[in-house]
């Protein structure tokens, strides 16, 4: 099958919208190699959108990052990895190590080889540690963009591990073949039930948001308990949006770690760039951000901005305080730190904080307690009565400021969404921001909201003109006038 002309989109089905779900039940497929041989680029095109980060150098990919797929009606999780190089040394060798341990846990290992070098003494290194694996290794000779290269890749029978099936990520070509392939290693299993079908949301989705280098890959290693991605001193060691599961406190949790959030966006380039888009689009996909900030710095503009972020996206929202280890006995620099707060995060007084350290595990635990308590609150809906009931009363305490001599009323209010808590005030003029902001701060004193955004609209009744009222009242007293003479 030749699929030069007929690309995999639209041939299968990725979860563009839904993250993986690892689990007993779907297969798990790893794609490894070494570094630039096009493994990102061969994954986006089985999933059939831009859910790698890929750019034309080497050592992009760093985490071990899952998505969904199905072909000929077989679901799999598909693991994307980095460069995998048996002599690293450094970052490097962290993130092989990664690679390998994907191999180690996936059914099914596509090996991606680059056909424009051939076989090297690295791929062949990488081959020996995958033989010991005991899984089931399907040969990619990827950048096979015409027959012309197709003898080159028939010569990769020289590596033993069978049939290599040439293809071209980025065209598509011979991508048909190559899954044929890997669904025929996975054998016949049961097909898994979805429990999104079956209307289960699945665990609550928890995105580690904050800017470069502050602990957020830390964090979710030690909440795994294991080195599920990649660590390093470097800032901006992880550039893709990374799920993971983890059980805690008796329930499952979607933790997703993403890369930094840098301010200056529209400078960003190639990895950077897309890295950032990730981590916006990881955001908009789940329902609390803890925002990571390291107290031993400065409160920088970064940090706010990223706050702000998700306080315009409406998500629920936590402040972990982290690396509060360094700050023991450090008096001085945590009183500084209550003024930051207040001077630069006095407008999310509302948030949950809690200080951890991901270095020494110290209250990781307490992530998941205020987790909850922002869901509680994002999800949480007054009865319309109550909510008249004490609007009417604080409305009558302290009446909303005048203006261009006109004192506005509210009518009524009513809350008309949640996921954050959406509000509509229904009166006769314009509500000044000062009384808005009011009225937010009094709604949290009386029922609560901790850690969501809350979201205030009006809708101001428009007045009838002077000139139709009075037509309309005079023709109305003609009518009775008419009536009574009949």
């Amino acid at each position: 099958m030749d699929d030069e002309n007929s690309p995999l989109e639209g041939q299968h089905t990725g979860a563009a919208d839904t993250e993986p779900r690892l689990d007993a039940e779907r297969p798990v497929v790893a794609v490894v190699g070494r570094p630039n041989v096009g493994k990102s680029m061969l994954v986006n095109r089985i999933i059939g959108r831009r859910g790698a980060v890929v750019e034309d150098v080497a050592g992009v990919t760093r985490d071990r990052v899952a998505y969904d797929a199905t072909w000929r009606g077989r679901e799999f999780t598909l693991v994307d990895t980095g460069g995998w190089e048996s002599e690293a040394t450094g970052l490097a060798a962290t993130v092989a190590r990664q690679a390998e341990y994907a191999a180690a846990s996936a059914d099914v290992i596509v090996f991606v080889v680059d056909v424009t070098v051939g076989a090297t003494d690295a791929d062949s290194a990488v081959l020996r540690v995958l033989r010991d694996t005991n899984r089931p290794v399907v040969l990619a000779v990827n950048k096979v963009d015409g027959a012309p290269q197709d003898a080159d890749a028939a010569e990769l029978w020289s590596l033993g591990v069978g049939e290599p099936y040439p293809v071209s990520a980025l065209h598509g070509r011979g991508s048909g073949d190559l899954l044929d392939a890997v669904v025929d290693a996975l054998g016949q299993r049961a097909p898994r039930v979805d429990p999104a079908a079956q209307g289960d949301e699945g665990p609550r989705r928890i995105a580690l948001l904050g800017r470069p280098n502050v602990g957020k890959s830390s964090l979710l290693n030690r909440l795994a308990g294991e080195d599920r991605v990649v660590v390093d001193p470097m800032a901006g060691t992880t550039r893709d949006a990374v799920d993971e599961e983890v059980q805690l406190g008796g329930r499952t949790w979607t933790f997703i770690d993403t890369a930094g959030i840098r301010r200056k966006f529209r400078n960003l380039q190639g990895a950077d760039y897309y890295a950032t888009m990730r981590s916006t689009a990881a955001l908009n996909r789940a329902e609390v951000a803890v925002v990571l900030l390291d107290v031993s710095e400065p409160l920088a503009e970064g940090d706010i901005r990223v706050v702000e972020q998700v306080v315009e996206s409406g998500r629920a929202l936590v402040l972990a305080c982290n690396k509060w280890d360094l700050l023991a006995g450090d008096e001085e620099r945590r009183r500084y730190l209550e003024k930051e707060f207040d001077r630069q995060l006095g407008r999310v007084w509302w948030a949950p904080r809690v200080n951890i350290s991901a270095h020494t595990g110290r209250h990781v635990d307490r992530i998941v307690t205020a987790a909850q308590q922002s869901l509680d609150g994002w999800d949480q809906r007054i009865s319309t009565g109550r909510l008249n009931g004490w609007l009417k009363e604080l409305v009558a305490a302290q009446p909303p400021p005048g203006r261009g001599g006109r004192v506005p009323k509210i009518l009524f209010a009513t809350q008309a969404g949640t996921r954050p808590p959406h509000f509509v005030l229904f009166t006769t003029g314009f509500l000044e921001d000062s009384y808005r902001r009011f009225l937010e701060r009094r709604l949290r004193e009386e029922f609560g909201f901790a850690g969501s955004p809350i979201r205030l609209s009006m809708r101001i009744r428009e007045k009838r003109s002077g000139t139709s009222g009075k037509a309309s009242k005079g023709s109305r007293r003609s009518e009775r006038s008419t009536r009574r003479r009949r």
